[in-house]
């Protein structure tokens, strides 16, 4: 396909973390069209670029955190530990954006600030924060799924003394927290990993925690030589196991309930997988742990009883004590001395049951429970609007100027997670209600890239102009996608894969889970392409 001007193009892709990045290459270097990305960031990386807090790293094993399409590239790069830092996986991105020469279609520092589908001319109509508008038959958005940051509105921040930072928006030169009074707001993935940072630097570091978490210990370290040759050698498997997985890693559930064990032998599995560090233990583990309560709760009690013989102050590890939801149905954190960071003298926990909740933002710290904690710095570790905030973010209207958010306003109505009825030619990619944040991001986002391409180069060979779902299929899709996590543990939980970190945001299970995971998505999709894009309607 040719353009007629510099500022039509066949495809926009919006954001270059990983998925932005593979989404041009595909359809540039296979398809050969002419596609154009725009990044609000100085440089590729996405997440990676601007989460930059301290102890920032990957929570997937590092040798499947990686694009597969290159197999020369699987070979030649060398991660320095099992799950790198925010700086590494930086350095890799930039050296597979060097590699595939990939920048010179990236137009950074800018942000999509609105788009509208053209029904005359079957087009989107871009607009940026540089006052640009350009077109495209194909809209995709490669924007994350935790990238729009929530900041709670609280009381008083604006007359803060001090100075307060975002974990996901967190300055390149970093923060110095020495000698300093420093107070962590939230305990999720992010403020486990950031916590033990920040206390070996504070003078005094005060966490504020909602809701305490189930932590597992990450075992981060070097990976032996031995272990590293062996895994490059057997490349084409391990790939063909993570895209054939249920979470696209090498974790498999035991397939076996964990009632049915004697109490002996599921304590030394559960050690085993403790010892294992990473994912295991939440991925790997009996197989109606998701399902049942009962084997749910022995799930819990060891990481209970491993809490306790950590913390040694009784009281902060009772704070510490996960309540009010089942184990796994939140976001695994993984830890490097989390709990144990508690037992510092320059450490206190602040638990919104037992001490109170915050209530405001004074000029010098932080009103909980009726006492004011005096602080320096306040770092918010609050997470995201969750999968569909990025995607709402840009403004998007399809047929009869109709907005995202109001096709979205009772939760996202989607097919398989990737196209959207009323926006045709638009693909959201790991998009809500497909496996998503539920798996190793790099497998699904290849899935997705992949996929969408194919679908794109059937448009372009039978001179297809537009495709959307049927309002049938997506119907099913979203049917389907309830039907099977309400049959979990998983809807119970107040958790951002259920929207309730946010106010007012409709709740519903965000991403797909089942009933073969990652692999039996990946599955259904190539059925679905193979029946001639069965429950999408092609128009010329």
């Amino acid at each position: 396909m040719t353009t007629t001007s510099p500022t039509d193009f066949d495809a926009i892709v919006i954001g270059a973390g990983f998925s932005g990045m593979y989404m041009l290459k595909s359809l540039r270097d296979k398809l050969g069209l002419n596609v154009k990305v725009f990044e609000a960031g100085d440089t590729v990386g996405g997440t990676w670029y601007w989460n930059r807090y301290p102890g920032a790293r990957c929570d997937s094993d590092a040798y499947i955190y990686v694009f597969t399409f290159d197999k020369q590239m699987l070979q030649e790069w060398e991660w320095s530990e099992r799950y790198p830092t925010q700086p590494e996986i930086l350095r890799y991105l930039e050296y597979v954006a060097k590699r595939h020469d990939l920048k010179r279609d990236i137009q950074f520092g800018t942000r999509v600030t609105g788009a509208e589908f053209d029904e005359k001319a079957d087009r989107w109509i871009v607009h940026t924060d540089k006052g640009e508008t350009v077109t495209a038959k194909y809209l995709i958005p490669a924007v994350g799924t935790l990238s729009t940051t929530n900041l709670p509105d609280f009381k008083g921040l604006e007359r803060f003394k001090g100075k307060w930072y975002h974990t996901s928006r967190f300055p390149k030169e970093g923060v110095d927290f020495t000698a300093k009074r420093v107070a962590v707001v939230g305990t999720g993935a992010t403020a486990v990993q950031a916590i033990p940072e920040i206390s070996q630097q504070a003078k005094q570091l005060t966490v504020f925690q909602r809701t305490a978490n189930y932590c597992v210990p990450a075992r981060n370290g070097k990976v032996s030589p031995e272990v590293t040759r062996a895994r490059k050698a057997d490349y084409d498997n391990i790939i063909q196991r993570i895209r054939e997985s249920f979470f696209g890693q090498e974790h498999y559930m035991i397939p076996k309930s964990a009632l049915e064990v004697s109490p002996e032998e599921r304590e030394r599995q559960f050690e085993q997988m403790w010892d294992a560090g990473g994912f295991a233990f939440w991925l790997g583990n009996y197989q109606d742990m998701f399902f049942s309560a009962e084997a749910n709760e022995v799930c819990a009690d060891f990481i209970r009883r491993k809490i306790r013989a950590t913390v040694l102050d009784p009281k902060t590890a009772d704070k510490l004590m996960p309540k009010g939801h089942y184990y796994g149905t939140k976001r695994q954190p993984l830890d490097t001395n989390y709990y144990e960071t508690f037992n510092k003298p320059n450490v206190q926990l602040i638990d919104a049951a037992t001490d109170g909740a915050i209530e405001e933002i004074t000029e010098n710290g932080i009103r909980a429970g009726g006492k004011e904690y005096p602080v320096d710095i306040i770092v918010f570790a609050t997470g995201f609007d969750a999968m569909t905030g990025p995607f709402k973010a840009l403004n998007l209207k399809g047929r009869g100027g109709r907005t995202l958010d109001q096709a979205w306003q009772e939760g996202p109505r989607s097919y398989l997670g990737i196209s959207v009825v009323g926006f045709p030619n638009l693909f959201t990619i790991t998009g809500p209600q497909s496996p998503s944040v539920l798996s190793n991001m790099p497998v699904s986002i290849e899935q997705h890239v992949e996929w969408v391409t194919g679908l794109i180069d059937h448009m372009e060979k039978s001179g297809k102009k537009t495709v959307e779902p049927t309002v049938e299929a997506q119907e099913q899709w979203v049917g389907h996608v309830n039907e099977i996590v309400s049959a979990t543990l998983m809807t119970s939980a107040n958790s951002w894969y259920m929207s309730a970190n946010i106010p007012g945001k409709p709740k519903a299970f965000l991403p797909y889970l089942g009933p073969e995971g990652v692999g039996g998505y990946r599955r259904k999709c190539d059925e679905i392409a193979a029946k001639g894009y069965e429950g999408f309607k092609l128009s010329a």
